[in-house]
């Protein structure tokens, strides 16, 4: 909970006491490698902080997994729309690596909302950051060119291809696995050059 309660510190400033309300209302959870968290069809009754580990936001249409997101330490994970809602999602949340989550609820979401107000800032904000994060994916995936969205996802994670199998690195750039090899080979020759 040390992490979380870091985290939440550097965004809104809470006393000690309104800290440790974190203990009471949050739970740690720990996930093996390509467990689930949610899979579609379900309702989305948490939000999630990833202490430790990787976790891929992928979709599925006409059979195909279509990832739209993956997600690392430090990051909050839920899906909003199902979460808001309470609606079957369409998301699939599964770990990369051995991974914790610190979860809390919907219903201790709302608890600690009433029991510090300062808590619905922070809410307000890491919904922000969520929605800013999804806006600059769509934007990527509309405007830049895959070796742009690359080279940004490795500026920003720089050991993801030790922590995420290429394949999924490619579905989440919208490219095949065969040209995500030829975009690093060429990014490495420059490199060289």
């Amino acid at each position: 909970m040390d992490k979380l309660k870091k985290y939440c510190s550097q965004v809104v400033q809470l006393s000690d006491k309104e800290l440790s309300l974190i203990d009471a209302h949050f739970e740690i959870k720990t996930y093996k490698k390509k467990e689930f968290l949610l899979q579609n069809g379900l309702v989305c009754n948490f939000i999630g902080f990833i202490a430790e580990g990787t976790i891929r936001h992928f979709h599925i249409k006409e059979g195909v997994e279509k990832t739209c997101d993956i997600s690392f330490e430090n990051s909050w994970i839920t899906d909003f729309q199902s979460f808001t809602h309470g609606t079957a999602g369409i998301m699939n949340l599964q770990t990369m690596e051995d991974t914790v989550v610190i979860i809390i609820n919907k219903e201790n979401l709302y608890k600690l909302y009433k029991a510090c107000n300062q808590y619905e800032t922070f809410g307000r904000i890491m919904a922000e950051n969520v929605a800013q994060r999804a806006t600059e994916i769509a934007m990527s995936l509309s405007s830049d060119k895959p070796e742009e969205r690359f080279q940004n996802l490795i500026k920003k994670q720089p050991d993801l291809f030790q922590r995420v199998p290429q394949k999924y690195i490619a579905n989440f750039l919208g490219v095949s696995p065969e040209s995500l090899s030829r975009i690093r080979n060429r990014i490495i020759q420059k490199q060289k050059s």
